[in-house]
């Protein structure tokens, strides 16, 4: 016999119970019992979870509402003020000086002197080119012999008419005393007259001769260019050795300025401003070659003469410039503002405000809500809006007639004192959502 049976048996036989071993299934209803203790206890902690989250997103939503931002705004505002108004007229135009001469030749030739080069200043009468005189010369001298010999004729023709008044006064005197005949009156009469003919043929041949010798020393003197005023050469056109021809227009060979310490500007003005424009008003004067600076001006002449570009009109208004400096030079591009009026220490408000139109308020499912028509404006009328209540998501306008003045396209001056009060410029998007949907926090 094994082992194990005689074990078997010597419990048996000792009296001592044998159980079945440990690992023997138990009974089905006290596992039934045990699993649904098992069960509760997860349904209760998933239940714990449950609420744990949705006490964290209370508190998460609690403290959302209480750190949120406010409600964007609907409206952008800006503020009236006190201050200048100007009214201005700006053009561009191009800087001349104010006198501005263009010297050139009148005779033909070539140039063998030019004495002076750009930027030279001179004298009224000074000579700053010379052209070949010696045909010129040759001219003057052959003229000047010519009223020489015709002088000459005109004393011949004269002691002629003094011998032929000789002859008629003795045929005369012959007649009267009975020995001669009318016949040799007669004679002596015509030769007298043909004599008289002579000197006044002579003395026009003289004068005509005398012309042209008067013509030929101008010619000379023309070979030498001279300066008309004082100033400063701002163009040279001519160079030594090179021709002038002068036959059918006289060629420019210099431009002189009288003085570039005073120039001015040719501005071309729209035909809408011009009307706003007057002589004697401020200028201001401005050029790329010095940004931001400013070079004082006035407004001399108002031209009515138009000029048509492409359809459009402008009227070109002369601004004199002070420039002591000789900063502004010749040709270089401005730009012109004109101060054509001015309010000073008034009410204004942005020009912005003036062009506000608020959307109309539409309801929760987008339609527009109808609202009563606005009274007509009249001329000098504007209408501007208050912010009669700031509540954040909230706020409230009211419509103001006022009455404007001058503008500098940034602030409008106004006739009608507001105070200072909050005006709205624009409104953001805000304003024309529908009601119901404006400050959502999700």
């Amino acid at each position: 016999m094994s082992d194990t049976s005689a074990s078997l048996g010597a419990g048996v036989a000792g009296g001592t119970k044998v159980g079945p071993p440990e690992s023997a299934p138990r009974a089905p209803k006290a596992l039934e019992k045990e699993l649904s203790g098992l069960e509760g206890k997860k349904w209760l902690k998933r239940l714990g979870i449950v609420l744990a989250v949705a006490a964290v997103i209370a508190l998460f939503v609690v403290w959302r509402a209480k750190t949120a931002p406010p409600p964007p705004a609907k409206y952008i505002t800006g503020t009236t003020s006190r201050g200048d108004v100007f009214e201005t007229v700006q053009s561009t135009g191009q800087v001349k000086p104010l006198t501005e001469v263009q010297v050139g030749a009148q005779v033909s030739g070539r140039v063998i002197k030019v004495l002076v080069d750009f930027n030279s200043p001179v004298k009224a009468g000074q000579v700053i080119a010379e052209i070949d005189p010696t045909l010129f010369s040759a001219q003057a001298d052959s003229s000047a012999a010519q009223l020489a010999a015709s002088r000459a004729q005109v004393a011949r023709a004269d002691a002629n008419l003094a011998m032929a008044k000789v002859r008629l006064d003795r045929a005369k005197n012959l007649v009267a005393e009975g020995v001669g005949t009318q016949a040799d009156v007669d004679a002596a009469q015509g030769a007298y007259d043909v004599a008289l003919a002579d000197v006044a043929a002579a003395k026009a041949q003289s004068t005509s001769i005398g012309a042209q010798a008067r013509s030929s020393r101008t010619n000379l003197d023309l070979t030498k260019i001279y300066s008309p005023i004082d100033g400063i050469v701002i163009n040279r056109a001519i160079d030594e050795g090179q021709t002038v021809a002068a036959s059918f227009q006289a060629p420019v060979l210099f431009v002189i300025a009288q003085d570039l310490r005073k120039m001015r500007v040719l501005a071309d003005i729209d035909e809408a401003d011009v009307g706003r424009l007057k002589e004697g008003m401020a200028a201001d004067v401005s050029v790329d070659a010095f940004p931001g600076e400013k070079f004082k001006g006035v407004v001399s002449q108002v031209r009515f003469s138009p000029t048509n570009v492409s359809g459009v009109v402008t009227y070109a208004a002369v601004v004199e410039v002070e420039n002591p400096d000789m900063k502004l030079r010749p040709g270089m591009t401005a730009t012109v503002t004109i101060r054509s009026a001015e309010a000073r220490d008034v009410t204004r408000v942005p020009n912005s405000a003036l062009r506000f139109k608020p959307s109309p308020p539409v309801d929760k499912d987008g339609k527009k809500i109808p609202q009563e028509p606005l009274a007509p404006l009249k001329p000098g009328q504007a209408r501007v809006y208050i912010l009669v209540d700031e509540k954040p998501g909230d706020e409230k306008i009211e419509p103001r007639v006022v009455e404007v003045g001058i503008t500098d396209g940034i602030h409008t001056a106004l006739k009608t004192d507001l105070g200072e009060v909050k005006i709205v410029t624009d409104e953001t998007d805000e304003a024309s959502k529908p009601k119901g949907t404006r400050g959502r926090m999700f």
